[in-house]
């Protein structure tokens, strides 16, 4: 037997890197049906794993959706008792065209694997899993008592999942969420994650003509949809960046200036950041920062529009409508079903002439969250990062939604802290996504000693 639970992620790290190759082959794609199997196999892979390490009480819990995976080990009488989240679900890879690798045949690049969902959240909660496995094969226990809730919706909201953890609240019932979801800021500097926006999204089509119409006989007449809809989605901002939307601000509680000041502070440069996205110009409200627009501001984005012929060479045709998905980002104050309902009334106010629009059904968002200042989480997150880093990490914000946390608190009464090892540069959500293999192995490192010194902390 090994002695230390480091020492065995070293002598296993080649076996480790190709278990993680194996579980992003599996194409868990939650949001498309087409995707139902892959999903399956990603649970009971999951699942596997909990059993394989001699986990308790490992199960598929059944959601409205994709099951959810459970499991736990509870033999640390007097120890703290946290829940270790993540999730196997993952985006969908489109386009294809733009991946240098087929999206689920993960391949190895200049200390990189690339494959969807290797960074968000696959890697990260990989890093959990085999922290666990470090000490239970070395030690033989684990520090803490540890829950693990896996999910497969938190790339559509977690809708099932939410329920799930309100009608089970004594199974869920910890300390605190260990989130293995989250990013860190960058690459070069460890940093902790203390609040997330919340989100809220509309999903419309615009009618025109009862069906496609020849452009040539029938253009000038009719109104097209796909212009109505470049119409209607520029009425959703002003000149300025700020969206106009009425009522949009009206909740919107400003940050302190001492918070201000602290995002600041923090070493960012505009423009190393426009040339790590490859834009010449940045946008939006001109009396806030490029970091206080992504992290402590409200936003309207569209993140999909079409309609017509999309295929090859051209198509003389008026389209009979035309699709479009927005998507906000919400803070604190800021409620989801009304922020929704707010942009609805502005698209019917301002629906052009000749049209008519549909809204789907379904998810109306989340809302924003925070962590508790001071929480002894935060506070072991910190310690076992710069154990690791040797360097005090950065108190950072997060621009995305992770709709678990703010249902953890709702439902559960408990805070979630971040702990993930991806960084936002990796391009997850995106083609030719990506992990970094070091992080894998400082990930495990550093969940091994936050176990250690949360044990020790009492």
């Amino acid at each position: 037997m090994t002695a230390t639970p480091h020492a065995y992620i070293e002598e296993h790290a080649e076996r480790i890197l190709n278990e993680l190759i194996e579980f992003v082959r599996l194409p868990s794609v939650s949001t498309d049906p087409t995707y139902h199997d892959g999903v399956e196999q990603a649970a009971h892979w999951v699942a596997a794993q909990f059993e394989m390490l001699g986990l308790s009480d490992v199960r598929l819990m059944a959601t409205s959706g994709h099951p959810a995976v459970y499991a736990e080990w509870l033999n640390a009488p007097g120890k703290p008792t946290i829940l270790v989240y993540g999730h196997y679900d993952v985006q969908p890879p489109d386009p294809l065209d733009k991946w240098l690798n087929a999206p689920f045949t993960p391949e190895i690049r200049d200390g990189r694997l690339y494959g969807r969902g290797v960074s968000d959240d696959k890697g990260p909660l990989f890093i959990a899993i085999k922290a666990a496995e470090a000490y239970l094969r070395t030690v033989g226990q684990l520090p803490v008592n540890i829950k693990f809730l896996i999910e497969g919706e938190e790339e559509i909201g977690s809708p099932g999942v939410a329920a799930l953890v309100r009608d089970n609240p004594e199974q869920f019932a910890a300390d605190f969420v260990l989130s293995a979801d989250g990013a860190m800021w960058r690459i070069d500097e460890p940093s902790i994650t203390i609040s997330s926006r919340g989100m809220s999204g509309v999903n419309f089509t615009l009618f025109g003509p009862s069906k496609d119409l020849h452009s040539g006989r029938h253009g000038g007449a009719v109104m097209n949809p796909l212009h109505a809809m470049a119409q209607l989605i520029a009425s959703l901002h002003d000149a300025d960046g700020r969206v106009a939307v009425a009522g949009f601000y009206d909740d919107v509680v400003d940050v302190s200036a001492d918070d201000r000041a602290a995002i600041q502070n923090l070493p960012f440069d505009d423009d190393a950041y426009m040339q790590q996205v490859g834009v010449d110009e940045l946008f939006g409200e001109a009396t806030y920062t490029t970091l206080e627009r992504q992290w402590i501001r409200p936003t309207l984005e569209l993140n999909g529009m079409g309609g017509g012929y999309q295929g090859p060479g051209s198509k003389s045709v008026i389209p009979a409508e035309a699709h479009a998905k927005i998507t906000c980002r919400l803070v604190p104050n800021q409620d989801p079903a009304d922020i929704r309902a707010k942009v609805i009334k502005h698209l019917e106010t301002h629906l052009p002439p000749g049209t008519r629009i549909e809204f789907e059904p379904g998810f109306h968002g989340v809302a924003p969250y925070q962590v508790t200042p001071g929480h002894i989480g935060l506070i072991v997150a910190e310690q076992a990062l710069k154990a690791v880093y040797e360097q005090p990490p950065l108190m950072v914000r997060m621009g995305g939604t992770l709709p678990l946390a703010t249902y953890f608190k709702q439902y559960l009464g408990i805070d979630t802290i971040f702990f993930s090892f991806s960084t936002a540069d990796e391009d997850f959500h995106a083609p030719n996504e990506f992990f970094r293999i070091n992080r894998l192995y400082e990930g495990i490192a550093a969940w091994i000693h936050y176990w250690d010194l949360l044990a020790s902390s009492e």
